[in-house]
């Protein structure tokens, strides 16, 4: 295991309703440097769970810190630090590959040269780089998902949330997908990515969390859940 003393994340108490319906109820989660898999079936809280450390939504009570930073109050502090790619890739079809990159590279603030040798790095990276002049709309699924990802490490995040990276991917793609998220992990990027899959959890996380009735009801190894 690759974890440090300072925890990326520390959730005590935490609620989150729409209306009647309590999504997570006083969830509480500490969690290292690595990769951390969220298990749960759909409607588990998954997506909201990561929407609240992503500084996206509001949590309605508890205590919430990541990599060190209140949501509430320090929301830009976070957003510096980490990227998140949701289930669906958030890429303009109308733009090139490369174009893609550095629209990422230049909301994230960076001058054009960094973003530029950040871009093509990333993009040789994933095996893009033959197809980083055509428009997104020419590109597979696998490869719009992996776009995504390459663009979303462009200011080089501490933290990457990944909620259902593979969903609606081929076999190949999936497998192709698992190897670029080993490899992101191997450079000391953390992960925390949420899938359905429990092979997909084994296969890369080094700590599986399972969620259920708003709370974490199985926190350890694969090795650990599996005995």
């Amino acid at each position: 295991m690759r974890y440090t003393d300072t925890p990326l994340v520390e959730i005590s108490g935490l609620s989150k309703g729409y209306g009647k319906h309590m999504v997570l109820d006083e969830l509480d989660l500490v969690l290292h440097s690595g990769i951390h898999a969220l298990l749960g079936p759909n409607g588990a809280g998954k997506t909201t769970l990561v929407n609240i450390l992503s500084t996206l939504i509001p949590y309605d009570s508890g205590e919430v810190r990541v990599l060190g930073f209140d949501p509430r109050h320090e929301k830009r502090r976070i957003q510096e630090l980490i990227s998140l790619t949701g289930q669906y890739a958030a890429v303009d079809n109308q733009l090139t590959g490369i174009e893609n990159m550095l629209m990422v590279g230049q909301l994230f603030g960076l001058p054009r040269r960094d973003a530029t040798r950040r871009a093509n790095d990333l993009l040789e990276r994933f095996e893009l780089s033959a197809d980083a002049g055509k428009r997104v709309a020419t590109y597979s699924g696998g490869m719009r998902r992996k776009l995504d990802i390459a663009a979303s490490l462009i200011a080089g995040p501490r933290l990457i949330f990944l909620d259902e990276p593979t969903t609606g991917l081929d076999t190949r793609s999936r497998q192709a997908l698992w190897d670029e998220i080993a490899s992101l992990a191997a450079t000391g990027t953390s992960i925390f990515l949420t899938t359905q899959y429990l092979e997909e959890a084994d296969a890369l996380a080094e700590r599986i969390l399972v969620l259920n009735g708003g709370r974490i009801v199985a926190n350890g190894t694969a090795a650990e859940l599996k005995d």
